[in-house]
């Protein structure tokens, strides 16, 4: 352990996030487990499922038609990845994520963004198989390429997809009735709509109102919109960046859904918006020294965000204080790459995931 705006020597497998001093005896367990894959990793997510603790999908970035998405899962035994399934890709994906079941009652399932929206079943042997692909975009033989989507945490039968094409799709899914051993999946459009006047390059469900039906979108018109499936003839610009620069990622907080996080293309900083002060950030993250990729969540707590750059850096914050200024993290790493890509694990929130280069690192927080 290190104070914070050191970094931490990498060669040092037990080594942890920076963190403030605790008052827990210390656990001769690792605090960072590492993966490399045989490709650039860009998107990955956690499993939600309680008896896959430590499982995860990864997508390739490739620049070519043919990737990569790869399961793997963490013994804790022996502290090794094993590669569970590994399964071809039509482009690289832009977003993964498995169906939001922490009880384990829906088929295990796996959707990935891309050219399109594809729903993918994992069977008990790790055998993958593609349930659905979901296309409205019927009458011409082109598609508009999915930016992000998200998976409805409250109705699992819910996805909503954004695309370059301005729009934002609202897909129901449908488990069918048991033919023979095989469960039939199924998506339909329940509504499309022009979310923005550019590209719309990221979507997420609030938690608000009951968490089903409040959605908002974050686009290259450099607003972040919110919409009610309820109420779909307007929305609400919730902020406006001053300069218009593209938005390209949102994330709601998960316990205060008057809160949520957004970035700039090529932006250094991470502002948090307050729902009811709209058009005025309540708080900005601005440690970083080159461009953020990811932003992240606690699942369990109101005030602490993960936030990951280009510049090596995962930092941690504790918003708590807000409207006063934050001016440092609390925890910091420091990885051996620009990192892409940041999650938090929902079901185990002492873990985060990050990925730069061919590189997997889950690290406890």
């Amino acid at each position: 352990m290190r104070n914070i705006g050191s970094d931490i020597n990498k060669s040092r497998e037990s080594s942890t996030m920076c963190a403030l001093p605790s008052s827990q005896p210390p656990t001769k367990r690792k605090e960072i487990y590492k993966y490399e894959a045989p490709w650039t990793v860009y998107s990955m997510n956690w499993s939600i499922r309680p008896d896959k603790r430590f499982r995860l999908a990864l997508g390739s970035f490739v620049e070519e038609y043919n990737n990569k998405v790869q399961i793997v899962s963490l013994d804790e035994e022996t502290s090794e990845f094993t590669s569970k399934s590994t399964f071809d890709h039509p482009y690289p994906t832009t977003k993964i994520m498995w169906i939001p079941d922490s009880k384990g009652v829906f088929p295990d399932l796996l959707a990935t963004s891309g050219d399109y929206l594809r729903v993918w079943r994992v069977s008990s042997d790790n055998d993958t198989r593609l349930e659905c692909l979901l296309n409205n975009n019927k009458n011409s033989d082109f598609c508009a390429p999915l930016t992000s989507f998200d998976w409805n945490e409250v109705d699992p039968n819910l996805l909503g997809t954004s695309s370059i094409d301005t729009t934002c799709t609202i897909w129901g899914l449908e488990t069918g009735q048991v033919l023979g051993r095989v469960n039939v999946v199924s998506g339909h459009v329940k509504t499309q709509l022009i979310a923005h006047d550019k590209e719309v390059y990221d979507i997420a469900f609030s938690r608000a109102g009951g968490g089903r039906d409040m959605f908002a979108s974050v686009g290259a018109d450099g607003s972040v919109r919110m919409f009610d499936l309820r109420h779909l003839e307007h929305s609400t610009i919730i902020y406006e960046d001053p300069q218009h620069h593209p938005l390209l990622r949102l994330g709601w907080n998960k316990q205060d859904p008057n809160y949520l996080a957004t970035m700039a293309m090529d932006s250094l900083e991470v502002i948090i918006l307050d729902v009811r002060v709209p058009c005025t950030p309540v708080a900005r993250l601005n440690n970083h020294r080159a461009c953020v990729n990811g932003i992240a969540w606690a699942p369990h707590s109101s005030c602490h965000i993960c936030t990951a750059a280009d510049d090596h850096q995962a930092l941690i914050w504790d918003i708590q204080s807000m409207p006063r200024a934050i001016e440092d993290p609390i925890l910091a790493y420091t990885a051996g790459g620009e990192i892409n890509q940041t999650q938090w694990s929902s079901t185990q929130p002492d873990w985060i995931s990050i990925c730069y280069n061919n590189c997997l690192e889950i690290l406890r927080v």
